[in-house]
């Protein structure tokens, strides 16, 4: 087949134009590039200047180096929160083991046998007739023994007229060679039948004489206070 040839101003003019062509594609995808770009690049940008960002104590924007500081300062708090309860915990039962043992030395000291009671100190008399006559009449009352003291009294004064030494060397008793002796003139045979445990084994005794015969009295006349005159 011929083959034709065409002249050479239409080539270049058809060259031309399919460049144009490319040239105009290109610059399409271009403007399209360029159109969809911005778009993108505005969400971005757009949600960044949503976003507020926070502020330190001094006015600044809180840097992220801040925030580990925030949540050592929490940590802190946290630590110290719990040493606090730990403490309390400690203390409540420190004060349950001391009531505990405050409670056991309690019942120890119930169960404790009781001291015996101390025996009152001994009384004391004088050493005069006074003295001798209270000091019978308190042995004389744990005895069962009656008496008063205005009968002692009366008796010895009338007897000895209170000499504890005194002595009978004339009387029947004289004679028979048992005279009679002391506060209320005693012989020593009445002494020893009639002698009060406690006192005494010694009939010139002021306690022990007048304990002896007021026992003799009550047995023969009922009490010291009944007699009169010679028993």
């Amino acid at each position: 087949m011929p083959q034709f040839s065409l002249p050479r101003t239409l080539r270049i003019t058809r060259t031309h134009k399919v460049s144009a062509a490319l040239v105009a594609s290109a610059s399409c995808a271009a403007a399209l590039a360029m159109t969809a770009a911005p778009s993108n690049a505005a969400a971005p940008a757009a949600q960044a200047s949503a976003v507020v960002k926070p502020v330190s104590a001094n006015g600044l924007p809180v840097v992220a180096k801040e925030k580990p500081a925030q949540q050592d300062g929490a940590a802190t708090r946290s630590v110290a929160d719990g040493l606090k309860v730990t403490a309390v915990a400690a203390q409540g039962h420190a004060a349950e083991q001391a009531a505990n043992r405050s409670a056991e030395r309690t019942d120890i000291a119930k169960d404790a046998p009781k001291a015996a009671p101390k025996a009152p100190a001994p009384k004391k008399y004088a050493n005069n007739l006074d003295g001798w006559i209270r000091q019978s009449l308190d042995i004389m009352k744990t005895k069962g023994i009656p008496g008063s003291y205005e009968g002692l009294h009366r008796n010895i004064m009338r007897e000895s007229s209170g000499n504890p030494y005194a002595i009978n060397n004339w009387d029947i008793n004289a004679r028979n060679g048992i005279p009679s002796k002391g506060l209320l003139q005693v012989i020593q045979p009445t002494f020893d039948t009639y002698h009060v445990a406690g006192t005494a084994h010694n009939l010139y005794d002021p306690v022990a004489n007048i304990t002896a015969a007021a026992n003799y009295a009550a047995h023969r006349y009922g009490s010291i206070d009944n007699v009169n005159s010679a028993y």
